[in-house]
């Protein structure tokens, strides 16, 4: 009886990070990461100054107090209960700020261009498919002048 041998949890390993999306996900990673830096000095130069010409620039001062007396000790400590809304409001933003330029700059882009890509495949197949019956209907019509001219005039042994 022949036991298969079964592969390493290296070989495994080794297999898993040959794989494309591996390689994928670490620069979209990296990417994302950079591309956090640069929402982050959008929310802080263009929509807090925004948001503090209303209020406050900083979205955290932002709050209501749960259970009174809502305050911060000499010590440092918090007495009270405050429900900090602002920072929830700030990351909100943020996040929709994010998904607003990605789809924009990226995805959109992104899909237009696999949609231009695709006419144009589909558009080289159908001329390829006209080319080919236009090329088979010639062959035809001459194939039945062939016969048509042996059988006028010559015969047919």
């Amino acid at each position: 009886m022949s036991a298969k041998k079964e592969p390493s949890v290296w070989q495994g390993f080794k297999a898993f990070l040959m794989r494309g999306n591996v390689v994928d996900l670490a620069v979209a990673v990296v990417i994302g990461a950079a591309f956090t830096n640069i929402v982050n000095a959008v929310v802080k130069g263009i929509i807090s100054p925004l948001v503090g010409a209303v209020g406050t620039q900083n979205l955290d001062h932002y709050s209501s107090c749960l259970k009174a007396p809502c305050k911060v000790a000499p010590d440092g400590t918090v007495e009270g209960v405050q429900l900090l809304w602002g920072s929830v409001l700030g990351a909100t933003l943020t996040f929709v700020i994010t998904a607003a330029v990605v789809y924009f700059l990226m995805v959109l882009p992104m899909a237009k261009y696999l949609a231009r890509q695709a006419a144009r495949r589909a558009a080289r197949e159908g001329t390829k498919e006209v080319l080919e019956v236009t090329e088979l209907e010639l062959l035809k019509e001459i194939r039945d002048a062939l016969v048509a001219q042996r059988g006028s005039g010559h015969d047919e042994r």
